[in-house]
């Protein structure tokens, strides 16, 4: 789950780590309302889950509250990357003289917590690990004790200034207290900065949180904004189906999260891009089908879709009644390919024999013919 800056700036805040003061407004003429209050040069900050904000015009420095107020209007209503600006931060301006980067996340791979630092900050930190990764300074710790002495020495690196190690060390305690106690996956300061006044504050803030941990924290679950959410993936959670929006124009329907990861890849690997990840799980009930078919095609963008079924407690003769009962239901217009193995397989197939839908016996003839049949052109193998 994402929260917004102003919430996870809240929640900095009560923690300790220093942050601008800034108020929420939802009209240009409470921006203005808020600059005026300020006395001082502001930033007004578009408020939505998706990044790249600055570099789409979300992010405006006024020094008035006529400034405030045109920024405001101009940033209330954008679009950014699918994200519209419903309300924006209005936040005391600060006299920056450095920034740096900090963030901690789960490295699931090492499972282990993994600290992020760097003294570029206020950029996309993946572009300054791929040009520029001697900049990058990583840490691990597998236990829930904070790792003092690899902090105390990241902390010395970021704005070289002796004088910044113990608030830099004092904010990554705090961060990491933080990151732990709300089961946290991602918190990030980007940019952390070194103001004119040699304050170190968090000028920016992130964080996302295990879904499966929100039971524990009712506060935190309360910050969700659901007009954030994307709707396929509320509806899909509300019919008990995994699913998440991609970018592609191929439609995925599969059982299993690790086949419906491959399937992902695999669609890659031969030169396609997936359009989702969809999970029906290990149910039987062809209703589900119907629902994940609705899902699907509710992105207007889908070219193909693949049903990919391994059956073992999902049985292939369900998910084919499924898939006949959404041809009876709504209307199909894309090309759909079928691969059914495993429970009732057999069945499945039989079934499906005198529908539209092009069935495949593997899992390379299925990929092969999503991609020929969404007008793909298939990546040879060698």
């Amino acid at each position: 789950m994402k929260i917004h800056e102003y919430q996870a700036k809240e929640l900095f805040r009560d923690k300790g780590i220093p942050v601008p003061e800034g108020k929420i407004a939802e009209t240009a003429q409470a921006a203005r309302a808020i600059a005026g209050a300020f006395e001082t040069t502001v930033a007004v900050k578009a408020q939505v889950h998706a990044g790249g904000r600055g570099k789409a015009g979300g992010v405006k420095i006024a020094k008035t509250p006529a400034d405030a107020y045109e920024a405001a209007e101009r940033i209330l209503g954008m679009n950014i990357k699918g994200s519209v600006v419903r309300k924006v931060l209005v936040e005391k301006g600060s006299s920056i003289a450095k920034e740096a980067y900090v963030g901690i996340t789960v490295d699931r791979s090492a499972k282990s917590i993994l600290f992020i630092l760097s003294a570029a900050g206020g950029v996309d930190i993946e572009e300054v690990a791929e040009k520029t990764p001697e900049k990058i300074i990583r840490f691990r710790t597998q236990t829930r004790s904070f790792p003092g002495q690899q902090a105390a020495e990241a902390a010395g690196k970021l704005f070289d200034d002796e004088a910044t190690v113990e608030p830099v060390l004092d904010i990554l305690r705090k961060l990491f207290a933080l990151f732990v106690e709300t089961d946290s996956s991602l918190a990030e300061i980007n940019p952390l900065v070194l103001t004119s006044s040699g304050d170190v504050v968090a000028l920016d803030g992130k964080m996302n949180f295990d879904d499966n941990a929100l039971y524990r924290h009712e506060n935190i679950a309360a910050l969700r904004d659901m007009g954030e959410e994307n709707p396929a993936e509320i509806d899909a959670k509300e019919k008990g189906l995994s699913f998440v929006a991609l970018e592609g124009d191929i439609g995925c329907m599969v059982n299993g999260a690790g086949l419906a990861m491959a399937t992902m890849d695999m669609i890659k690997l031969y030169g396609g891009n997936p359009a989702n990840f969809l999970d029906v799980g290990g149910s039987s009930n062809p209703e589900k089908v119907v629902h994940a078919f609705s899902i699907i095609l509710s992105n207007p963008d889908i070219k193909a879709i693949l049903v990919n079924i391994f059956g073992g407690i999902t049985r292939c003769d369900d998910i084919a009644r499924g898939m006949l009962e959404a041809y009876d239901r709504m209307s199909i217009d894309v090309p759909v390919v079928v691969r059914l193995t495993g429970t009732n397989a057999d069945i499945g197939l039989d079934l499906l024999k005198d529908s539209p839908l092009i069935p495949a016996s593997s899992f390379s003839e299925a990929v092969t013919k999503v991609i020929e049949a969404s007008g793909g052109k298939v990546k040879e193998m060698t």
